[in-house]
Order: structure tokens, then sequence, then C-alpha cells
């Protein structure tokens, strides 16, 4: 007899054996539907397939999605990956380790703009990583911190993994973005943290020379243009004058005035193919979206988030033990599953589970996104790992052993933020998004 464990059993083989990943969330949840209706539990899978479907991503925040991805593509097209390495370059300054802090200070700051990891990996590691081996650095290093420091992007707002989580169970977005702002900066800092621990060993290239105020004055200028847009993203979602799907349209209005009027490095001919990427990019998450909630409907009928609610219940009713299942329940799934998918399949059933230990939702919410963040740069799966590999043309293996201490320091942080929740909750707290 098909189960609801054995619809989840489906979809993970489907997603091992390299079926796409919205294939395995639709046909998984296809089965479960018809298997119902054969049950006589059920009206007519035929129709209630397509209607989850088009239910999935019926939702007016998930416009914020294609705003963002349009945002951060113009910006990313208009040049701003060498604004900020040479601004991130300039703070970090005669830092032991001074280029591969600044790397990671530049991912950062492109986070906070793209909300992309990938984005991130392709962009500041095309500049920075040649560069890293041109100083003295071995590839391995190279792409360990670039691989390691991209994956801050979806968590430092704006985040689009955020958006999903929000969407998903119900939670402000806007206050998901701001509980992102210090869990993100606490990831970045153990990364700089683990850089210089291991300078130790391997006496990392350290600059001698010094920046001239006049150029350090340009340098500043120059950066300011484009690290303005989280500001007006963050800014207006604090001041309530924006909801974040309006601060996504604000972003890419203040886009296109820096790309067209201010840098005046684009021209009109390049908007075609920024909206083409951005509309692929958007149809991706949107599927994976709309076919995870064919599969989340099967669920919901099997009765699966109350049974899983009942399995953590019986084995501890402590949310500090329940806290530690979730992390390293997460962990593995996100070695080898999209986060976007995961969070949209796990977030409706987690989450009221853990409101019912007494967890925070938007504290939640912050934990399976920095769990999930973590499997970017983690084989098989890590996409940020084999971008920058390619960049380095170096084997992911030797990638993967070398960003283990990286990993390693993001998932400190992981058990931090998920013990402390004044660090997530904090901010949201102040500006008024949580009690």
């Amino acid at each position: 007899m098909i189960t609801g464990a054995s619809l989840i059993a489906l979809l993970f083989g489907l997603i091992l054996i390299g079926v796409p990943v919205y294939v395995s969330l639709g046909f998984a949840g296809a089965v479960g539907l018809l298997v119902i209706s054969m049950g006589q539990t059920f009206g007519d899978p035929f129709i209630a397939i397509p209607q989850s479907l088009y239910s999935g991503i019926g939702f007016f925040p998930l416009l914020a999605i294609p705003l963002f991805i349009l945002a951060g593509e113009i910006m990313n097209r208009s040049g701003i990956t060498d604004r900020l390495v040479k601004f991130s370059v300039m703070l970090i300054g005669r830092w032991p380790a001074s280029l591969a802090n600044a790397n990671i200070l530049a991912s950062m700051f492109f986070g906070g703009i793209t909300g992309s990891a990938q984005a991130d990996t392709s962009a500041v590691g095309g500049v920075l990583i040649p560069a890293m081996e041109k100083e003295g650095y071995s590839k391995e290093i190279a792409v360990a911190v670039t691989a390691s420091s991209s994956t801050v992007g979806p968590i430092i707002p704006p985040s689009i993994m955020m958006v999903i989580y929000g969407v998903s169970v119900g939670t402000s977005i806007g206050a998901l973005f701001i509980a992102g702002v210090l869990p993100g900066i606490l990831i970045g800092l153990s990364l700089i943290a683990t850089v210089l621990v291991l300078d130790r060993k391997h006496k990392f290239p350290r600059r001698t020379e010094s920046i001239p105020m006049r150029e350090k004055l340009t340098i500043t200028k120059d950066a300011m243009w484009p690290l303005v847009m989280p500001g007006i993203i963050v800014g207006g979602i604090l001041g309530g004058v924006v909801t974040p799907t309006e601060a996504g349209a604000l972003a890419v209005l203040y886009a296109l005035i820096f790309g067209y009027g201010i840098q005046r490095s684009l021209q009109v001919a390049d908007l075609p193919a920024m909206l083409r990427r951005t509309a692929i990019l958007t149809a991706a998450v949107m599927l994976i979206i709309s076919c995870a909630k064919i599969l989340s409907y099967a669920l919901t009928v099997f009765q699966m988030p109350v049974l899983i609610g009942a399995f953590f219940q019986s084995i501890s009713e402590s949310p500090i033990v329940f806290l530690l299942l979730v992390n390293i329940l997460l962990l593995l799934i996100g070695t080898f599953m999209d986060g976007g998918a995961s969070l949209i399949i796990l977030s409706p059933i987690l989450a009221p589970i853990a409101v019912s230990y007494g967890i925070d939702p938007v504290h939640f919410g912050v934990i399976m996104v920095l769990n999930l963040i973590i499997g970017q740069g983690t084989p098989p799966l890590g996409l940020c790992l084999f971008i920058a590999s390619a960049i380095a043309k170096l084997p992911v293996e030797r990638g993967a052993k070398a960003i283990l201490p990286f990993i390693g320091a993001e998932v400190a942080v992981l058990f931090v933020v998920t013990y402390f929740p004044w660090l997530a909750l904090a901010l949201p707290a102040y500006f008024g998004f949580v009690a």
C-alpha cells in the first residue's frame, strides 16, 4: 500500500537516479493523488493536478522573485562586480590573507544585491579566482573560499529562498528579510576567521601596498551606487512604505537608472537578453514550486504533517532535540536536493511542528534557509562548488576537500543561530515585525 512515506521515498529515489527535480516532484505527487482517488477518498485527480499546478504559484508575493532576479541581472550586467571587489580589497587593506578575505566581503556585498548564490559564484569567482591564483593562492583555496562565501547570498536580503519560505508557511517576508541580516554577517565573519586560522599554516599572500586617499574616495563613491539598492529594499520594507514585492519593483527601477543613466554601461539591445535570462530562471523556480504543490497536496491528504509531528513528539518533547533532528535532516537533504524545492516540500510540514514546540516561525525560517544554503557548497549537488571548480579548472573532489573547514564554520554558525534565537529575532522585534 502506498503511503506518504512511500511517496517521499519515490521522490528521493527519482532524484538520486538523475530525474529532474520538477519531474520527480510532479510524478510522485500525481502517483499519490491517483492512488488516493482509487480508494474513493478523493475527487478526480485530473482536476486536482492542474489546480495544484496553478495554486502553487498563484500568490502575489511570488512576484518578488522575478523582480529580484531581474534587478540582480541588470546590476550584474552593469559591471558592479569590479566596483564591489575593489571596495572590498580597500576595506580589507593589508590584513593577512587579504585577497581571500576580500573575496568573502565582496560576496556579502554581492549577495545583498542579487540574492543568488550561483550568480555570486559566477561573478565574483570569475574575477577573484584567477586573481587569487595569480597572487599565489592554490586553486583549492580559491575555490573553497569562493564557493563557501557565495552561499551567504540567499540569507542576506533580498533572498529568493526567504520569499519561498514566507509564501509556503504564510510568514511575513519582510520579517524574514530582516531576520537574515545578523546570521548572514555571522557567516561572513566565521569564514574570515577560518581564513585567518588557515593562514597560520599556509601563510597566504598578504598585500603590502597602500591605496592613495584620492583613489580610496573614488572607489568608495563607485561602490556606493550599487550598495544603495539593498538599502532601498530593506529601508522601504522597514519604513512600511513598500511590500517586499513593491521593493523588488523599486530595485528594478533603480537598477535600470544605474545601468542606463549613471553607469551608462548598458545598451537598449542588452535588455532582451536580460529579460530572457530572468524569464528562464523564474520559470525554473516557478515550475519547481508548482510541481511541489502537487506532492504537498498528496502528502497532506495522507496526513504526513500529523504523522511526522507525532514522530518527533514520540522521540522527545524538547525543542532542543527537535531542532537538532531538523538540522541533521536538512543538512543531509541539502547535499542532494535543490534548496527551493526542499523548502516548498518541507516547510509546510515542519513549520507547524516547530510552532507546536514554541519556536517562532521566523526563527525557524532562518534555520531552514541556513541549513539548505550550506548544501550549495557541498557535493553531490553543490552548484556553487561546481561553478567555482569549473572557473578554476579544478576537479570537484579536490575543491570538496578544501571547502570542509569552511563548511564546518558555517555549520557552527547554524547551531549558534539555532539555539540563540535572538540572533535572528532581535532586528525583526526591534522594527515591530515580531512580538
